[in-house]
């Protein structure tokens, strides 16, 4: 179980274009991943580090990852403001 989160992560931080996600957390929280610059993975693999916009780093553990979501890039949003 722990390849295949290691494997989805680095799939979805390698994507391009990059879309933004969220890595949800065996305590309920959940680190969004604005960038792919904002997440760094040990050589590894086990452990990440996510760069908050508080400018903190969260350290994780994989064996504490539950699931990844992407999220939406505010294209629409951006689009709706063109569109007048």
């Amino acid at each position: 179980m722990v390849n295949m989160t290691i494997e989805q992560l680095r799939k979805m931080h390698q994507a391009r274009p990059f879309q933004p996600f969220d890595i949800h957390l065996a305590d309920g929280r959940s680190l969004p991943v604005e960038h792919p610059e904002f997440l760094l993975q040990t050589p590894g693999g086990r452990t990440i580090a996510v760069g908050l916009a508080d400018e903190t780093t969260e350290i994780v553990d994989l064996l504490l990852v539950t699931s990844l979501k992407p999220r939406g890039n505010g294209s629409s949003r951006r689009g709706r403001s063109r569109t007048q």
